[in-house]
């Protein structure tokens, strides 16, 4: 502590950061900031700073780093995040001999787990375009317990020995002899996967996980949680860790349907913001879970899976409205986003619309809209909590969607272009451990859709990934630089800034730096993402770079 706060211990810590690019729509050209506790307090120019300079604690030269809002990630599943980062993540396997190599290493490597937990395989870019057999697995293993969900989390690769330890499973929905299980099935052997962690283990995980978010510039996640996901014993451990140590802010999700407000009371108890997240409508398009209108196109006899209809979304938002809660569902399908729309159509006549509107209920993932249903997004005031990286993943012609639904209804995918046209409160996230953690990552995705009309603008989309999370929080005065704002921001070292929009349709006077529009990183796919150098929540310090 410097000399000056020692003589004031009551009085709230300033710091002055200048020498760089402070992205603020207060001052398009700042290039300094004063910080006053857990709040911005100025924001100006470098001349104006020296007026600061003598009664501020502590000065930092920032080098010409750009400061930014940190970003929000709308959609995280916490713990199994930091297991794929601590353990077994087949994201980086290429081909299935490559996967049952690692699953062999890894098994060898944790002699005393009892149940040996993975992720991320995805068969479909594989060359054999098939999952490993239970028998492969179970040589692997060497007849050991196994929980391997795929990388969308709605099906799951697991052993014998697994099986054996969950009554009853074999006779439930979504089991199949000798491929994945969805449904039923897989809620029943994941949940006792899962339960199987000790409080050190799961500690270890989430530690891992918000650690990892504040090394990528991450200052908030949206964890979305639930009874059909991870537990309340998670949830809560989750919840108490990151509010007693430094690190992200986490605004907690329960995925729960409600009928009652004895029930709704209950989620706000649990420490909730609202019964939403992935409160599933259907399942996804990898594992043919998606609830569809037309099947799919390489499994003709199938349109996925419904777990709610418009009654029940209707039900739910009408209790969570009056109770002040969040309602919010996962739904990727058109056929579910229709029930969800629907629903709360069906709510609105119940409870207001002026009262549904003002609530910001959600829905996760919105991949497959309509002209109608995006109409019907923006007139309920719902906010699309999307995922760019998807369309990085499995998009394109010749990607995964192209073959789960055919190039013309692929094509039709993620359209983040007419849903910010439309008014559609977008927040971007990852759904990781399903995509990684990757801010920067997520808004060249967003900016450079492989479908060229569905396209935003850079700047469009780092302002649905900073203020558009706090936004869907009901909270309109974070998630940018202003004076009054917390102090959640990040250091990065990057290259030169300039006004991006891959459409050239944009008018130039657009990236005229006269027009007054703040700058960001060029995110043109190929180049380096700008580096993370230090993460400040609330006013402190919860990542820094080593050695700079």
């Amino acid at each position: 502590m410097s000399d000056k706060a020692a003589l004031h211990p009551d009085r709230p810590r300033t710091t002055l950061l200048r020498g760089g690019e402070v992205h603020s729509p207060a001052d398009p050209f700042a290039t300094a900031m004063v910080v006053e506790g857990d709040s911005i307090a100025w924001i100006g120019s470098e001349g104006a700073a020296d007026s600061f300079a003598d009664g501020v604690d502590e000065t930092v030269d920032l080098d010409g780093a750009l400061v930014t809002p940190a970003f929000t990630d709308a959609h995280v599943h916490t713990t199994a995040t930091g297991l794929a980062l601590t353990g077994l993540d087949l994201a980086g396997a290429r081909t299935l001999a490559d996967a049952l190599a690692r699953v062999r290493a890894y098994a060898r490597e944790r002699p005393g787990d009892r149940v040996l937990l993975g992720a991320g395989w995805d068969a479909s870019a594989w060359p054999e375009q098939r999952p490993p057999r239970r028998a492969e697995l179970d040589e692997a293993t060497g007849g050991r317990p196994l929980y391997l969900p795929r990388v969308d989390k709605h099906s799951a690769l697991v052993t014998t020995a697994l099986l054996d330890l969950v009554p009853g499973v074999t006779g439930r929905e979504g089991y199949a002899h000798d491929a994945p299980l969805t449904d039923d099935a897989h809620h029943a052997v994941r949940e006792f996967a899962y339960g199987t962690l000790t409080p050190a283990q799961r500690a270890e995980a989430q530690r891992a996980a918000l650690a990892h978010a504040a090394s990528v510039g991450i200052g908030s996640v949206h964890e979305c949680a639930g009874p059909r996901i991870s537990g309340e014993e998670d949830f809560a451990a989750l919840l108490a860790l990151a509010a007693g140590e430094p690190g992200p802010r986490v605004f907690g999700y329960w995925a729960e349907l409600v009928t009652s407000a004895k029930e709704a009371a209950r989620v706000s108890e649990l420490g909730a913001l609202g019964a939403a997240g992935d409160l599933f409508a259907d399942g996804s398009l990898g594992s043919h879970t998606a609830h569809l209108c037309a099947p799919y196109a390489d499994a003709p006899g199938t349109t996925g899976s419904a777990h709610l209809d418009a009654d029940a979304v209707a039900a739910h938002v009408a209790v969570c409205t009056e109770a002040g809660l969040q309602a919010g569902f996962h739904a990727i399908g058109d056929a579910a986003i229709e029930a969800v729309t629907g629903g709360v159509r069906r709510a609105a006549e119940t409870v207001g619309l002026a009262r549904v509107r003002a609530a910001r209920h959600r829905v996760e993932h919105a991949e497959m809209l309509t002209a109608r249903t995006i109409a019907d997004l923006a007139d309920l005031a719902l906010t699309a909590s999307v995922q760019p990286a998807f369309d990085a993943a499995w998009g394109g012609d010749d990607g995964m969607y192209a073959r789960r639904l055919g190039t013309d209804r692929a094509r039709t995918l993620n359209p983040y272009a007419a849903l910010q046209r439309a008014g559609v409160p977008l927040a971007l996230g990852s759904d990781s451990p399903v995509t990684p953690l990757d801010p920067w990552g997520t808004v060249r995705a967003a900016a450079f859709h492989r479908t060229p009309e569905h396209r935003i603008s850079v700047r469009g989309a780092f302002t649905a990934h900073t203020r558009g999370g706090w936004r869907a929080l009901g909270r309109d005065d974070a998630g940018v630089l202003v004076p009054g704002a917390p102090a959640d921001y990040v250091l990065w070292r990057t290259g030169e800034l300039i006004v991006q929009t891959p459409d050239t349709r944009v008018a130039n006077w657009s990236t005229d730096p006269r027009s007054g529009t703040p700058g960001l990183p060029d995110l043109t796919p190929g180049g380096q993402l700008p580096v993370c150098l230090r993460t400040v929540v609330a006013g402190q310090t919860v990542y820094a770079r080593p050695n700079e």
